[in-house]
């Protein structure tokens, strides 16, 4: 490791701190709005489902400003890196923004369209979620492997795509819980309950299958004395599953006394799963930034380069982080049908 005194050596690690961070904020904050997508079919009828787009609708454009931050970071401050993995990623790549780019279009004409249409553009909502959401879970895999396309490891990349299609889904339905009323924050519980268990069968086995499929992340995490300093990740993983479980099994009969007490409790547990699981793979990844090839000080600009964009950043973050706050805290409260008057 270089000396981390030194403008070389400590900002690269600085850069991928914050590329991480933005990372991990777009999963949780865009995670939900693209698990509302994917809920849109399972609602009755077009009142539920105009209630669920409005729930996203102040905040959904807003949430993809983390991943172009961090895909910025990654093409400005890791550019031997950004060639490496958009080149190996490109066709999952090019499907994630489809979806994106679907779920836009779609959210801003269905409000728009004639009854008879709108159908097809809930549908388009849909799919542009699920697709954006498996493509990135896609991603995922490939690049914990080295981006080797192997029967196995193919597998392996489509079961983290189904298991983060699962985790948005609990996700959304968390924030329907939070941001709703009446019959649908009822069955915003049913939904949680449902993509609780498929998310914890797609972590659990995501668990069980990283380290067989890769030997260096099991000398990680099963060496003594790793194993044991490192049991507390998937123990309270265990813990924070329970207690969401027990909270979505009692909310319908609470909610349909009148008793709203608790319903931000899935949402608090589903972003603590993932927040442990994005640390669990942080530790399994680093140093690397392409695994196995180049670490984040061989991918690194120069540091003068560093210096002038750290210094961009700097003022860019705080700003992002700023705006994020400010949207959340006008747009507090629960949701209101979406229109254009």
């Amino acid at each position: 490791m270089p000396d981390l005194t030194q403008p070389a050596g400590w900002l690269p690690l600085a850069f991928m701190i914050i590329m991480g961070l933005a990372i991990l904020i777009y999963v949780v904050l865009d995670g939900y709005d693209l698990g509302v997508g994917m809920l849109l079919v399972l609602a009755d009828d077009a009142e539920e489902r105009d209630l669920m787009v409005a729930s996203i609708g102040p905040f959904w454009d807003a949430n993809e400003t983390w991943l172009v931050l961090g895909i910025g970071v990654l093409l400005t401050a890791f550019p031997l890196a950004h060639g490496v993995i958009l080149g190996a990623l490109y066709l999952p790549v090019a499907a994630m923004l489809a979806g994106l780019i679907l779920r836009g279009v779609a959210f801003d004409f269905r409000i728009k369209a004639q009854d008879r249409h709108r159908q097809w553009w809930n549908r388009a909502f849909f799919v542009g979620s699920l697709l954006a959401a498996l493509a990135q879970g896609y991603m995922l895999g490939l690049f914990i492997l080295g981006f080797a396309r192997t029967p196995g490891n193919v597998l392996f990349a489509a079961l983290i795509g189904l298991g983060l299609a699962a985790g948005y889904c609990l996700l959304g339905a968390g924030w329907l819980l939070l941001k709703c009323e009446g019959t649908l924050q009822q069955r915003a519980a049913t939904w949680g309950w449902w993509a609780l268990w498929l998310t914890a069968l797609g972590i659990a086995g995501v668990s069980l299958a990283t380290p067989l499929l890769s030997p260096d992340i099991f000398a990680r995490w099963f060496a003594v004395p790793n194993v044991f300093l490192l049991a507390p990740f998937p123990i309270i993983t265990a813990v924070l599953f329970a207690v969401a479980a027990v909270a979505l099994r009692r909310l319908p009969a609470q909610l349909d006394a009148g008793d709203e007490g608790g319903t931000w409790l899935p949402f608090a547990a589903a972003i603590a799963i993932f927040v442990l699981a994005f640390h669990g793979l942080a530790y399994s990844l680093f140093p690397w930034v392409v695994p196995q090839r180049l670490d984040i000080w061989q991918a690194a600009a120069d540091p003068e380069s560093l210096a002038v964009i750290f210094a961009g950043v700097a003022f860019v973050l705080p700003l992002i982080l700023a705006y994020t706050v400010f949207a959340y805290w006008v747009f507090r409260g629960k949701a209101t049908h979406l229109g254009y008057g």
